[in-house]
């Protein structure tokens, strides 16, 4: 028997071994099958991946910003101990002429009466927000508040008057207009005729989006920001709308003393805001746009979508202004050509890009910055 007892050690330390290695054998074979799985059904999914990342890729954007900003901070934040530690010059108690801080010093920082007073922010808003009346309030002062017109506050609260309460909940619209839920069937052109608004205004709103922003197809049931929209049981209010919409400018175009003139003749669909810092300039197909200031073509793109701008130019008109020509259905300029005021053609209004109508998109620039174009063409 005593003999025996490492034989049986052996034997069961054996069979636990081979038990081991069985185990890890199909845990191999369990994990290969996984992978081989996981990758064929990537492979019959991938266009829906593409789809995604490709049509839609307007619409992801601003949340690849957003989180690779906060990646940045966050590993900013990370690593600035051990850069205050390792290299004194990034430690907030480091100067040219090192000074010794004793223990005990202290230090004041001074405050005002208005140092729990919290303002806005007056960042873009992109949905609608609640806000609660505060003592004090009325619709005219919340509305300047907020940058919104008094009747967008109305509509949106369904108010019929004036009378408000503190405490109660108000709807804020993130720009002056029409809330509108999507219905079946509905349009962006059917929507901006019913509230009597444009539908490139709609379309242009950066926080709209789009099942295919290309088509500018809708998804029943999802908010709508309509710019500038009018209730329609509002008919004064409406009338005037229309009358502003119908502004226009017809040639000859003289050129004014600052040296710009008008690209074309046509009507003003949309005016300049924080969200479309330009002129819409409304012309049949084919309408003739000449340069608004003398310059050099710096960029000419045709037959693509360039960001929804469609076929466009880019002229160098000299001191750090340039001028953007969109949504042409051609050009009739180079790289590098000059151009002068008012006579060289630089193509035909069309309807390239992100557009639901015939119109010039028209931008103007100064050191990089968008600014208003009504500025230097008045």
């Amino acid at each position: 028997m005593i003999k025996r007892r490492p034989l049986v050690f052996f034997a069961s330390t054996r069979s636990i071994l081979f038990g081991i290695f069985e185990f890890f054998g199909f845990l191999g074979l369990y994990l290969k099958k996984k992978i081989i799985f996981s990758s064929e059904k990537f492979e019959k999914n991938k266009n829906y991946f593409v789809k995604i990342f490709i049509v839609k890729r307007g619409r992801y954007n601003r949340l690849f910003l957003h989180f690779a900003t906060i990646g940045v901070l966050g590993f900013g934040i990370l690593i600035a101990p051990f850069l205050a530690s390792t290299y004194p010059v990034f430690s907030a108690n480091s100067s040219t002429s090192a000074k010794i801080t004793e223990p005990n010093t202290q230090q004041l920082i001074s405050v005002d009466a208005n140092v729990f007073q919290t303002d806005i922010s007056q960042k873009p808003r992109d949905k609608v927000i609640e806000y609660s009346v505060q003592r004090g309030d009325t619709i005219s002062t919340i509305a300047n508040k907020f940058g919104i017109s008094e009747d967008t506050i109305r509509w949106a609260n369904g108010l019929s008057g004036d009378s408000i309460t503190v405490g109660d909940t108000l709807k804020i619209l993130p720009v002056t207009g029409i809330a509108h839920k999507v219905i079946s069937g509905e349009t962006v052109y059917s929507i901006a005729k019913y509230y009597d608004s444009n539908p490139q205004q709609i379309v242009d709103f950066p926080f709209n989006e789009f099942a295919n922003p290309e088509t500018f197809s809708l998804v029943i049931g999802q908010i709508l920001i309509v710019p500038d929209g009018v209730k329609p049981s509002e008919v004064p209010v409406q009338r005037i709308r229309q009358n502003i919409s119908r502004q226009y400018y017809a040639g000859p175009i003289p050129v004014s003393p600052g040296g710009f003139s008008w690209p074309l003749s046509g009507g003003i669909s949309q005016y300049a805001s924080w969200y479309h810092m330009a002129i819409d300039i409304t012309a049949p197909v084919g309408t003739p746009v000449v340069a608004a200031e003398n310059g050099s073509v710096t960029s000419v793109s045709v037959g693509s979508w360039d960001g929804g701008y469609g076929t466009n130019v880019w002229i160098n008109n000299g001191q750090g202004i340039a001028t953007h020509y969109n949504h042409m259905s051609g050009v009739n300029v180079s790289v590098g050509q000059p151009v002068t005021v008012g006579s060289t053609v630089i193509g035909w209004v069309g309807m390239t890009g992100r557009t639901t109508g015939p119109h010039l998109h028209f931008e103007v620039s100064k050191n990089g910055a968008l600014i208003n174009p009504m500025a230097i063409l008045q």
